[in-house]
């Protein structure tokens, strides 16, 4: 067994989440230790802006990048102490880095992402994997979701289909079918993001814990189905989205369109309705035989959300990837440090029938301690 930490910091920008984990060639995984790293103010609210703006100097992208980097790099060292653990004693670190922008169609496809990983292995004497999106895309797919080929190598089941709902700022699902049929994996929408944006605004709290202010709204149908007319959850999969679509741009212009007044919970319970229904239409649509549902991510501490869930898809159980013995928050960076481990040992780290690309490949770029 193998020491790979892998690091991951999502669109929900809560941080940026550092797992130490051991694999086996014959991917034989032992989660070891893990946890969050907030963000320094001044690095968050420029990371904010990049991403709500869509647009940014050149010099603050150069030193968002580094600034990025060091946290990392530094965060990485903090855990291995706690740990007492060496850097001569990990493999590779597999970073995800933080998305600024995802533009998977068009004449030229790509997906940016920042935290330098020559920083990275700078500062930790750690082989270091990042890049991953790139090859996937390069070779026609969508770059993402990547996170389904980790749950299907840890979660997979010969005797059971599976659903495992990851909802962090964006929601993804992965179909784990028993027999011989092929994985599917995509992005359903929003999921904390729009959430996040709007207790912020109203509450001054960074997330809605438990989801108590939404339990106190009252959802609006009329509202929802604003919200649910939008060209993306319509598309059918692959598919991949991010806050370039779903931000608090995209929801001030739906208020606006909207043009009754609504009260601000009740506009944070429609909102989590959103979330809870496009997942729900999906699975349904994807998945109504499979019934089991396993969430992973932040949305997995969303009570009010899990309830919701629960009712719309009635027919299923549905529980946590805790109960598969992987805590729901750290679900994500471990699939990097799979992925890192993937890479470092010559295999593939894509799903084609996932992401859509022409073939499997090698996923990430190599820099060296």
């Amino acid at each position: 067994m193998s020491y790979y930490i892998g690091v991951m910091s999502g669109t929900s920008l809560d941080g940026v989440d550092v797992a130490i984990t051991q694999f086996s060639e014959s991917t034989d995984f032992q989660f070891i230790a893990a946890k969050t790293f907030p963000f320094p103010d001044a690095l968050y609210s420029t990371l904010s802006s990049f991403i709500t703006e869509q647009k940014c100097h050149f010099q603050d992208l150069g030193e968002a990048d580094i600034a990025l980097g060091q946290l990392i790099g530094e965060s990485i060292n903090k855990l291995l102490i706690s740990q007492k653990l060496s850097a001569s004693e990990i493999t590779a670190i597999g970073s995800h880095g933080q998305t600024l922008f995802h533009s998977p169609t068009g004449q030229y496809p790509f997906s940016t992402q920042i935290g330098n990983a020559n920083v990275i292995a700078e500062i930790t004497g750690i082989t270091t994997i990042a890049d991953f999106r790139q090859r996937d895309i390069a070779a026609g797919g969508q770059g993402a979701p990547l996170v389904p080929a980790f749950h299907h190598a840890l979660f997979g089941s010969d005797y059971q289909d599976r659903v495992i709902v990851n909802i962090g700022g964006i929601s993804n699902i992965t179909l784990l079918p028993a027999s011989s049929d092929a994985i599917i994996g995509f992005d359903t929408g929003p999921g904390n993001c729009l959430l996040d944006y709007w207790v912020q605004r109203h509450l001054d709290q960074s997330y809605d814990e438990s989801g108590q202010w939404a339990r106190s709204g009252q959802c609006n149908s009329e509202f929802l189905s604003l919200l649910l007319d939008e060209t993306f959850f319509k598309q059918q999969a692959p598919k991949s989205t991010g806050r370039e679509l779903f931000n608090q741009l995209w929801l001030e212009d739906k208020v606006a369109q909207f043009g009754k007044t609504l009260q601000a919970v009740d506009i944070q319970a429609t909102l989590l309705e959103l979330t809870a229904q496009t997942i729900t239409n999906d699975i349904n649509h994807y998945a109504n035989k499979n019934s089991c549902v396993f969430i992973c991510g932040g949305g997995a501490q969303n009570k009010y959300l899990l309830e919701r869930l629960q009712i719309l898809l009635a027919d299923k159980k549905l529980t946590t990837s805790a109960s598969l013995g992987l805590h729901p928050d750290w679900v994500e960076a471990c699939a990097f440090a799979w992925l890192a481990s993937r890479t470092i040992n010559k295999k593939s780290g894509n799903l084609p029938s996932v992401t859509g690309a022409k073939h499997s490949a090698i996923l990430g770029a190599i820099y060296q301690a």
